[in-house]
């Protein structure tokens, strides 16, 4: 189960859709899931703002439409953009969540996965704060299976199997969460293996 730092507690999912006891900072852009479809697939996405940079509430900012475009060049371009994603879990293992599980958050774009277009409308997504090229932590992954136990054991369209990168469902648009993720590590942390 997910240990939310420094807590001591573990989360569960209420009925709401939210991790209890993760921080919460609501964003505007999710909407409604399409009546009758089931979560079934996690997408792991990363990010860093600016590129390359970690730290900082810019983030936060961009899923909350409160970037300042005059912050930096790079965020003049992104600034307009309505997106958001179910979690983030920075590079010291810190969860945030931004969308009820229960909703669409606008993570995925454009994309495909099995046959099925529109993949926000039957999964989860999950940035993590990093680049393709730089490895993640220690306390990511860690959050990160902690945060799949929980996820595969509510959501019994979810199976480790149905867990793919950005990169899968939009390829050619979208390379994370890049080389540097070590999916093997992933996968046997689920396993108990790690």
């Amino acid at each position: 189960m997910l240990l939310i730092p420094g807590s001591g507690v573990l989360a569960m999912i209420d009925e709401s859709g939210w991790l209890v006891g993760v921080r919460r900072i609501l964003s505007p852009n999710y909407n409604e899931r399409p009546p009758g479809v089931d979560i079934s697939l996690l997408v792991i996405h990363n990010i860093s703002l600016p590129p390359n940079c970690f730290g900082g509430p810019y983030i936060q900012q961009l899923f909350t439409n409160c970037l300042n475009p005059d912050e930096h060049p790079y965020f003049a371009e992104i600034a307009e953009r309505k997106v958001s994603a179910h979690l983030l879990i920075e590079r010291d293992g810190r969860v945030t969540q931004f969308v009820s599980f229960n909703k669409r958050a606008w993570h995925a774009g454009e994309s495909r996965y099995g046959g099925r277009r529109d993949c926000n409308d039957f999964s989860i997504g999950i940035e993590l704060e990093g680049t393709d090229t730089t490895p993640y932590t220690d306390a990511q992954y860690g959050q990160l299976q902690d945060t799949l136990r929980v996820l595969l054991a509510s959501y019994s369209g979810l199976t480790p199997t149905r867990v793919v990168g950005h990169c899968d469902i939009a390829p050619g648009r979208k390379t994370d969460p890049g080389p540097a993720f070590a999916w093997e590590r992933l996968t046997a942390g689920l396993n108990g293996d790690e």
